[in-house]
């Protein structure tokens, strides 16, 4: 497929699961798809954070709960990713958000997927952590590893790594 045209699409791949970095990743999203484009979100690694669910129960046993107990998940439990101080830095940035009428990231998943962005959990980090299908937000379409969404990415005109 070398020199086959590429589509209206973005293609972004979140690694990590900052508050910062999620929001930059859905306003990418959300300009991207207003602007006519087609967006896949895949969400790897520390970024599978913003979309599982936060009574979310990872199966496993010692390593597996170990991390799931230390990395939690959940949109409204994301930290920013400098000047976090505790808590206190991702509190403000929230307060700061919500007193400008900005969305969150919790508010973002829903109103990305009614736009139209598909969303895919990568399963290889899925089984690290003891994840499954059923902790993750419903608005996730898909779970695959690595090579399904490579073959979707190169199809795209913009690739994005968070």
């Amino acid at each position: 497929m070398e020199g086959a045209q590429k589509q209206d699409k973005m293609f972004l791949i979140i690694y990590s699961g900052d508050l910062d970095r999620a929001l930059s990743a859905f306003s990418l999203a959300l300009a991207a798809i207003s602007l006519g484009m087609a967006v896949t979100m895949v969400f790897t690694m520390w970024g599978l954070n913003i979309v599982r669910r936060p009574d979310a129960k990872p199966e496993g046993s010692g390593l597996r709960k170990l991390i799931a107990r230390l990395n939690r998940g959940g949109a409204r439990r994301l930290q920013l990713s400098r000047l976090n101080m505790m808590g206190l830095g991702t509190a403000l940035m929230n307060r700061t958000m919500r007193r400008s009428g900005l969305p969150t990231v919790a508010d973002m998943i829903p109103l990305a997927k009614q736009m139209g962005v598909k969303y895919i959990a990568c399963t290889t980090p899925m089984g690290l952590m003891g994840l499954t299908e059923k902790d993750f937000v419903p608005e996730v379409d898909t779970f695959v590893g690595a090579a399904t969404y490579l073959l979707e990415a190169k199809e795209a005109a913009l690739t994005y790594f968070i």
